[in-house]
């Protein structure tokens, strides 16, 4: 004989009654678990950290005379976003990998239960994907520049880390590697592999800018190399250039740190909107 016991659980619709800071902590859980979260931010401390170190001690064994002023802040800007390029290369990788992991492990199909509209979801996985780089990028410029300055300072150059155009450059520099980690993220979401997406971004950030350059040397364009300028790489690198921009010249265009600034963003929204358009029109 058996007994059927009624069941109290409610049933509930998909995604019913999940708040956006409820999305968001669980986004915020994913990363902080992901052991490649780990690595690859610890990965862009350490050598961050380690390149100014050896930068600032390397220029301060070789100078013989005082330096003061800009070209000061120039040397220290460059010990402490020395790292940049290489840095650029873990957040394109790491953003791919933030929203392509899920596919390949299929936990997608779960997050896309719990929020079955799916822009919410994206939207707190880059809202948590890139607050979380950008204080991982500004406490790595920000040590190594505390950390250069006195190294520098003995050495006979005079630097100033209370200068506030010094400051808006390191700033600059964090939020050029959050915004390149973001359009990464946001290529994963369209490309949805781990390998495509990683080759794409990388690809759009470092091979593309290049060819550009490569094209209007060979054939003395300019317009090769002024769309290089707009391109997310060369764009974003504005953000964290201390001092004034060289003005536009000779029929080659020039773009401020807001200029450049306003071109990466642009390129992020362009992506995401793209990426948002797929997600919602795809099967999982």
């Amino acid at each position: 004989m058996t007994t059927t016991i009624p069941s109290t659980t409610a049933q509930l619709s998909p995604g019913r009654g999940l708040t956006f800071g409820g999305i968001l902590a669980s986004e915020w859980i994913k990363l902080r678990t992901l052991r490649s979260t780990v690595w690859c931010y610890a990965a862009m401390v350490v050598v961050t950290v380690a390149l100014g170190l050896l930068i600032a001690s390397v220029f301060g064994s070789q100078a013989t005379t005082a330096v003061s002023g800009a070209e000061a802040q120039n040397t220290l800007m460059l010990a402490a976003t020395a790292s940049v390029g290489f840095s650029q290369l873990i957040a394109c990788v790491l953003g791919v990998l933030v929203i392509t992991g899920e596919y390949g492990t299929g936990m997608i199909r779960s997050t896309f239960t719990a929020v079955p509209r799916r822009l919410p979801a994206l939207a707190a996985k880059i809202l948590v994907f890139a607050v979380v780089t950008f204080l991982v990028s500004a406490v790595a410029v920000g040590i190594t520049a505390l950390i250069a300055a006195p190294i520098l300072s003995g050495a006979g150059v005079e630097v100033d880390l209370a200068d506030s155009g010094l400051l808006l450059s390191l700033l600059g520099a964090a939020l050029y590697l959050t915004l390149i980690g973001v359009l990464s993220l946001t290529i994963g979401a369209i490309i949805r592999n781990s390998a495509g997406g990683i080759a794409a971004a990388i690809g759009l950030v470092l091979v593309v800018p290049t060819l550009l350059q490569i094209l209007g040397g060979l054939t003395q364009s300019t317009f090769a190399i002024n769309l290089a300028s707009f391109t997310p790489s060369e764009s974003g690198s504005t953000m964290y250039t201390y001092g004034e921009t060289p003005a536009s010249s000779g029929g080659f265009i020039s773009l401020d740190p807001t200029q450049g600034g306003l071109v990466l963003v642009a390129w992020v929204l362009v992506l995401a909107a793209v990426a948002g358009v797929t997600l919602k029109r795809r099967d999982v």
